[in-house]
């Protein structure tokens, strides 16, 4: 008599979108990044204390910041081959003001967000 092997839960990391958009907003500077959640890498990130970028913006926390990083980070995700995008708010980020704008950016850049 043969005993079938047991029945195994699909591991975790089929169930976890696999990049995931991530936002950081302090008194002087807007950053965002996609996160690789298998591996937990950071796959594409932009910022506004990027020196490249500075001298384009006129402030590096308003919402016209926000929107342009949202821009660059969509193009970047686009180079990479990266079509889709899941998106991650902590509690305290409402989808209003520099949340939007960068969410905003990123889809208008072509990526699609899940």
């Amino acid at each position: 008599m043969v005993i079938p092997p047991p029945i195994r839960p699909a591991p975790v990391t089929k169930f976890l979108k696999p990049y995931v958009l991530r936002m950081h907003f302090s008194n002087k500077y807007v950053s965002a990044q996609v996160v690789h959640t298998p591996t937990a890498t950071v796959a594409a990130s932009a910022s506004s204390q990027e020196k490249l970028l500075r001298p384009s913006m006129e402030s590096t926390r308003d919402v016209a910041a926000a929107a342009k990083i949202g821009k660059i980070l969509g193009e970047r995700l686009l180079f990479r081959n990266i079509p889709a995008v899941a998106i991650f708010l902590k509690r305290e980020q409402k989808y209003h003001g520099k949340v939007k704008a960068v969410i905003d950016s990123v889809r208008d850049a072509g990526v699609k967000l899940l």
